[in-house]
């Protein structure tokens, strides 16, 4: 058993397709980031138990040097894994769009706005919310929320009335949005939320949005699989870190306008 001295000297490509890469405790806001860089994301053990569940699934692979651990050898690896799936489910920020219905709803002046990064360390807590298994462990909240006030973590709130009805919240590496979590109040909110997410980041230079795992879900939201090893390269490609996503508050209607991402793109100015 031999351990990795950090993240970028892990390659992912080598890896299991699904399964854990990697076992690191370090949850801070450095690690988190490194980590993202190089195609993966952690789950946080919620409690012992699930945190003994995988010393005893993984400690073999981890012997064998299938899965490494990284950093501090005095730290319990065995409480966060550290995942990069292959296939990679992925949104295109030029094929995001809203369904009919949706857009019909909107256009219909459904009285919703959107903005960024007003309320993130709210969205991350109601993407928290009843979820189980609750891997949004307040430690790494904590790393989310320092890795926003640094420019790297974003999100973006669905208001109706004043009120928080849906968001989205992730990293943004380069060209690429890694999208931690999702939540909504109101029926479409977290699809209008990540469709204004879209647009936001092609105003910026981005090309994808990655939504992590597979799921029915995040193939509704328009997601194709692609290979990790396409990912990754896309992770290393060049992209505009500096050029900051648009922080305005817009009325959510525009997006159904017809191509609202081409046309936004281009005038820089909501519709």
């Amino acid at each position: 058993m031999s351990r990795c001295p950090g993240w970028e000297a892990l390659d992912v490509r080598a890896a299991a397709p699904d399964g854990p890469v990697a076992f690191c405790a370090d949850l801070g806001p450095a690690s988190l980031l490194a980590a993202y860089r190089a195609g993966l994301y952690p789950f946080p053990a919620p409690d012992e138990y699930t945190r003994a569940l995988n010393e005893v699934l993984y400690a073999d692979q981890v012997q064998e040097g299938r899965i490494q651990l990284v950093g501090d050898e005095s730290a319990d690896p065995y409480a966060v894994s550290w995942w990069s799936p292959d296939p990679r489910p992925v949104l295109p920020v030029s094929a995001a769009h809203l369904s009919r219905s949706l857009a019909r709803r909107l256009r219909n002046r459904l009285p919703w706005s959107t903005s960024l990064d007003r309320r993130f360390e709210r969205v991350v807590r109601e993407c928290r919310a009843g979820r189980v298994p609750q891997w949004l462990t307040e430690e790494l909240i904590d790393s989310l929320v320092r890795l926003h006030e640094l420019g790297h973590a974003h999100s973006v709130e669905v208001w109706e009335d004043g009120e928080l009805v849906g968001g989205v919240f992730g990293l943004r590496v380069g060209p690429v949005f890694s999208m931690d979590s999702m939540f909504f109040r109101r029926p479409g909110a977290s699809k209008v939320a990540v469709y204004d997410l879209a647009v936001r980041f092609a105003q910026a230079g981005g090309v994808l949005l990655d939504a992590q795992r597979d799921s029915p879900h995040v193939r509704a939201l328009g997601c194709v699989l692609v290979p990790r090893e396409q990912y990754v390269r896309q992770l290393r490609g060049t992209g505009p870190d500096s050029l900051p996503m648009p922080a305005d508050t817009w009325p959510a209607r525009r997006l159904a306008q017809p191509a609202p991402a081409a046309d936004h793109v281009r005038t820089g100015k909501p519709r």
